[in-house]
């Protein structure tokens, strides 16, 4: 399953961008990490199936919701995806495949200004100064 969700070309272009796993303690090292590339698809079942992060099937995947939603975390605390991204629409640009004729844009990728930049004063919308309570 996991081949489906992340194809070999796909991995193969992914995998040198991953961030570097922290060294293991030689002492008392713990459990082993699961894979990259099985977190990576547990992101991409999560994308296609619109499920929650507790119902990713284990047996499916390869391992627990959980920890699919912990590798998300921490590769978005090292900048993985706007780096991913980028190499990805680089690779698209040199062989003529990106086509931006039909594109969106929203605020999660252009800083929205509050009320843009304006000349004049805006005019006010209240009637009147409003009666003192007192």
């Amino acid at each position: 399953m996991i081949a489906n969700l992340v194809p070999d070309e796909l991995w193969d272009r992914i995998a040198p961008l991953m961030p570097a796993r922290p060294v293991r303690r030689h002492r008392h090292p713990g459990r082993l990490p699961v894979p990259d590339r099985v977190a990576l698809a547990g992101i991409v079942y999560v994308l296609r199936k619109g499920v929650a992060w507790r119902d990713v099937p284990a047996s499916v995947v390869g391992c627990s919701g959980v920890t699919v939603w912990r590798r998300l975390r921490d590769w978005t605390e090292a900048g993985l995806w706007p780096r991913l991204q980028a190499a990805l629409l680089t690779e698209l640009r040199r062989a003529d495949l990106l086509d931006l004729d039909d594109c969106a844009v929203d605020g999660s990728h252009v800083r929205a200004l509050k009320g843009g930049i304006t000349s004049a004063p805006r005019p006010s919308i209240v009637p009147g100064p409003a009666p003192s309570t007192t």
